[in-house]
């Protein structure tokens, strides 16, 4: 399509199917929207796979309400995406393609030469992945709701795969390349398999059957291929390089996000690091929208999405020299509970005191009704908690920090009663709290536990137990056994011996009322949050059903394996 201009309004002008050439000869293709009047502006660019007529409207403005605020927008499709040339490979090509149109952005006609860059999810990749080739013209990012790698907290967490949202994802990318090149048999059988409910439960998983075929799916392949954080993932992260990232970033994210954790750690990282004028915002949302109906919860109208408002006050500062608003903080969070926003200077806030609570019972945890309770006196000689966990038949999702949307992923706040009545979930329980008691920070779980398996999965649920015994999750996580050490070397267990295992929940912050009570859920699955571990200890992603083992686990809380939860609360 050649490119055209039309007048989006009165002061508005729109720019179609602008080319962008490579300097390997490739050709992108973008749509740019101008102010018709004064100049010259600063650019906000958005690169992004989902195709750039959209401009991620789920969250944000149109560009044209940008471009009334005396801004230049140009939205890109990334190399291989939708309008652009180029095989798309998901992170390969983003730091050399993004650092060059950083810099062809700042040549265009009406620009001042600087260039700020938003978006969310992979957009906010390509604007981190971008920044860290440094281009001179890259003054101020803003990336929302994003990694910091792209195997811990991305595909993988703990060692375990996130099924519900990598799969999703593949599915969705090879389905628009299969559009794109006019492949509808590709197209309908994989909205079939959607459609049936059931695109989570084959195995192997290399032998998905909508994703085999497709050229464009290799990467899904090349993902179960490296369960590992090993060079393949490694060369993209950006933990390692925080130091070529010196540029000012409003870094956004999402209590219940899949990326939470890339989030908090970019935004700490990159300001360990001295890159400067460094903001965290994290709302009480999903991985998008950002609306305050948040799965079973109204968290009211403080948590209604302030982006727009925080991005024309963090760019106009970095591209065009305006003095910060009166009321901006380093770290705004959003309080579920008490439902407001706090601000603080550093994450996690410097106050907040580590507090332990300990697991314990009579060595009959299981269920909501069983006797697992928790308090921060260490346990004395307890006997163990016994759950069984059948690949065949895992623990059911609820809820949870995925992506990206509740109709092929579990995300969100959601009633947690179906899953503390399965035996397979054991359960431990604050007292009420007499007075308010305010979580802020990282949550964690040291888990001492021994499986009859070779390698098995532990997960763990951070939950609100409100007055009247309703749960609803906060936080979770995962470790795979043969992970429990190390996330590149894997080490089969020794069946029967009692092992550590450090389960990282994310963060959250929550205000407990007085009356309620803190949950936590130990079990062995969270499906289809995450794969199923088949008990074998074999080659991951090669296995069939018919391989599956049951394994029995043992949950141990006495004087020598003090099992417990790790959180940060605030002082009253």
């Amino acid at each position: 399509m050649p490119h055209f201009s039309f007048q989006a309004s009165d002061n508005v002008t729109c720019e179609l199917e602008v080319p962008h050439l490579l300097a390997d000869g490739t050709r992108l293709l973008a749509d740019i929207y101008r102010p018709s009047t004064g100049g010259p502006h600063p650019v906000l660019l958005l690169r992004m796979p989902y195709d750039k007529r959209t401009a991620e409207n789920l969250v944000y403005q149109h560009p044209i309400w940008y471009a009334r605020h005396g801004y230049m927008v140009v939205v890109q499709d990334v190399r291989g995406r939708w309008k652009s040339e180029g095989a798309f490979y998901p992170f390969a090509d983003e730091m050399a393609d993004g650092a060059q149109a950083v810099e062809w952005a700042a040549d265009l006609p009406g620009s001042n030469g600087k260039v700020g860059m938003y978006g969310y999810s992979y957009p906010g990749a390509t604007q981190l992945l971008a920044a860290r080739a440094r281009p001179p013209s890259l003054k101020a990012i803003a990336p929302a709701t994003t990694g910091s790698q792209y195997y811990d907290g991305w595909t993988y967490q703990g060692g375990a795969f996130s099924l519900a949202f990598a799969q999703s994802w593949a599915t969705q990318l090879v389905s628009d390349q299969a559009l794109r090149r006019g492949d509808e048999a590709t197209v309908r059988r994989i909205a079939d398999a959607v459609a049936r409910g059931n695109q989570y439960t084959h195995l192997p998983l290399h032998e998905v059957p909508f994703l085999q075929g497709a050229p464009e799916g290799q990467f899904f392949s090349d993902w179960l291929d490296h369960p590992s954080n090993d060079a393949y993932w490694q060369r993209w992260s950006l933990e390692s390089s925080y130091a070529d990232l010196q540029v000012p970033a409003l870094h956004v994210g999402a209590w219940y996000d899949v990326f939470l954790r890339g989030t908090l750690k970019n935004f700490s990282g990159m300001h360990a690091a001295g890159a400067p004028h460094q903001q965290l915002l994290v709302g009480p949302w999903t991985h998008m929208p950002w609306l305050r109906h948040v799965g079973c919860v109204d968290f009211g109208e403080e948590a209604v999405n302030p982006i727009e408002r925080r991005q024309l006050a963090f760019f106009g500062q970095h591209l065009r020299g305006e003095s910060p608003p009166e009321d901006a903080a380093t770290v705004e969070v959003f309080v579920m509970g008490e439902n407001r926003w706090r601000r603080f200077d550093a994450w996690p806030p410097p106050e907040a005191l580590p507090t332990v609570y300990f697991l314990h019972s009579r060595g009959g945890a299981n269920t909501r009704d069983g006797d697992g309770w928790l308090s921060p006196e260490s346990p004395g000689q307890e006997p163990p908690d016994v759950l069984v966990y059948s690949p065949i038949s895992p623990v059911l999702s609820a809820g949870g920090t995925s992506c990206c949307f509740p109709s092929v992923a579990p995300m969100g706040p959601a009633d947690q009663a179906e899953v503390e009545t399965n035996p397979g979930v054991l359960v431990y329980t604050t007292e009420p709290f007499a007075g308010s008691c305010c979580v802020i920070g990282p949550v964690t779980v040291r888990l001492w536990a021994a499986s009859t398996a070779a390698d098995t999965d532990f997960t763990a649920k951070l939950c609100r137990v409100d007055a009247r015994g309703h749960s609803v999750n906060l936080a979770n996580g995962i470790i795979r056994a043969r992970y429990r050490n190390s996330l590149v070397e894997a080490s089969l267990i020794e069946p029967g011996r009692p092992y550590e295992y450090h389960i990282d929940l994310g963060s959250t912050a929550v205000k407990f009322l007085p009356g309620e009570r803190l949950r936590v859920q130990v079990s062995s699955s969270d499906f289809p949050h995450w794969d199923r571990n088949l008990n074998t200890g074999g080659v991951f992603g090669r296995e069939a059903i018919s391989a599956a083992i049951v394994a029995t686990q043992l949950i141990l809380h006495d004087p020598t394996h003090p099992s417990h939860l790790g959180i940060t609360v605030m002082p009253n």
